[in-house]
């Protein structure tokens, strides 16, 4: 994407101060429900004895800190640091834009639901495709980093939670 696309994007969030509070508030919920959500379902699988607790831990856990070297060794620059504009959404690290994180972690978690309990997964993948919206309109990652966070994120998921002999 270019400036100009990214600031068309924003636009209309700029000239409405109640919608780009809407912006950063679902950003800032949904991370939120995701990450209160995931721990939740290891306390629910520990304290009920559930055998697949600790395949809920090891996948997103080794997967997330696999993406996190990737992002590191790549160091991929920010929209708004590579095109020079302000982003909707904080940020102050200029790098490790790609993959995204956030848009990751949404997903490997999404899948954990879906071994468990699959209405959650769907659920948690509908907000993980809204969040990587929200993160390309704030300006903080560009197409490529939201798609193949999820991409990369289902990936891990599938793989860990269905793939592999338990």
């Amino acid at each position: 994407m270019t400036r100009e696309q990214f600031e068309r994007l924003q636009k209309p969030f700029l000239a409405r101060p109640a919608l780009l509070r809407a912006l950063r508030g679902a950003d800032k919920a949904i991370t939120a429900l995701v990450y209160l959500a995931y721990p939740a379902l290891l306390a629910a699988l520990l304290f009920s004895r559930d055998g697949r607790f600790l395949r809920c831990v090891l996948v997103p856990g080794v997967s997330f800190v696999a993406v996190s070297a990737l992002r590191r060794a790549l160091n991929f620059p920010r929209p708004f640091a590579k095109l020079g504009f302000s982003p909707l959404l904080q940020k102050d690290k200029p790098g490790e834009s790609f993959p995204s994180r956030h848009v990751f972690s949404v997903f490997v978690i999404a899948f954990a639901f879906y071994y468990t309990f699959a209405p959650a997964g769907v659920v948690l993948t509908v907000l993980g495709v809204l969040l990587a919206v929200i993160r390309v309109v704030g300006g903080v990652h560009f197409p490529r980093d939201v798609v193949c966070g999820a991409g990369l994120g289902a990936a891990c998921g599938a793989i860990g939670f269905f793939l592999v002999p338990g």
